[in-house]
């Protein structure tokens, strides 16, 4: 767990080093949003069928996406990152989250090349895991700044995720005080995306987690219990977060079971071979 005040803006600090269960794994869309600064070969993002691959060597930044993305690592793999909540990058971005939507950069976009280097050869020559994620924090904490709006999108983001993505957007201004458009505004400053959005995304991603591979799955329980008008309805959405139906999501999820049983990535990313 981060130190204060990054736990307010970060879920975990991790480290990634040997051979990934597969050279590919697509990463769905969800409330959360990620920095990588990779210490080993460079790897490939694809964000979406019709997209082309990007590289990146020094790293990147990905704020909270609207579709899969698709991540290809070098064998073996070297890392280090950060999992942030939705608002987590805002502190540490020079530009609009909206402007990165769907649009990872390299982590010298956001840092510049000279502070990435330098903090990947310091990275590159600690002496355990533990030494280079305190290391990352304590850069983190170097580099935060007051960010305006920040406790607004906070506190209003906090709220949809209690709710699980099930509430009224506009009961969401009138609590906070403030017109949808403002709200809106700041969501679209420090998230990314709006509220509305950012609640779907919370929804899904809370249907997708009660999802049991293992046995039998009555989607239609599922889709009405979540909230959505209908199986179709629930179909379309899963296809725009994942880039998969309902049905063939749960193949590779029982196949990443069957091939890699108990392996720590299971519950989220998936095969994407």
């Amino acid at each position: 767990m981060p130190r204060p005040p990054l736990d307010g803006l970060i879920d975990d600090l991790y480290y990634l080093a040997g051979t990934p269960p597969y050279a590919g794994l697509t990463l769905p869309a969800s409330p959360a949003a990620l920095l990588i600064v990779n210490l080993g070969a460079p790897f490939r993002i694809r964000g979406g069928a019709d997209a082309e691959a990007a590289e990146y060597a020094d790293g990147c930044v990905i704020t909270t996406p609207t579709r899969a993305f698709e991540f290809r690592y070098p064998l073996p793999t070297r890392s280090v990152g950060v999992h942030f909540k939705p608002w987590g990058p805002a502190p540490f971005l020079a530009m609009p989250a909206a402007e990165l939507c769907d649009r990872p950069v390299a982590v010298e976009q956001v840092w510049g090349r000279r502070a990435v280097a330098e903090l990947r050869d310091r990275l590159a020559t600690a002496d355990d895991p533990h030494e280079m994620l305190t290391l990352l924090e304590d850069e983190l904490m170097r580099r935060l700044g007051e960010t305006a709006g920040l406790g607004l999108v906070r506190e209003t983001s906090r709220v949809i995720a209690a709710a699980g993505g099930a509430v009224a957007v506009g009961g969401l201004s009138a609590a906070a005080g403030v017109s949808g458009t403002h709200l809106a505004r700041r969501f679209k400053e420090l998230v990314g995306v709006t509220p509305k959005r950012l609640a779907r995304s919370y929804r899904f991603t809370a249907v997708v987690f009660a999802i049991d591979p293992a046995g039998p799955i009555d989607w239609s329980d599922l889709a009405g219990r979540a909230g959505y008008f209908d199986q179709a309805h629930f179909g379309h959405e899963f296809r725009e977060f994942t880039g998969l139906t309902p049905t063939r999501y749960v193949e590779i999820r029982r196949r990443f079971l069957r091939e890699h049983p108990g392996h720590v990535l299971d519950g989220w990313p998936l095969p994407a071979d």
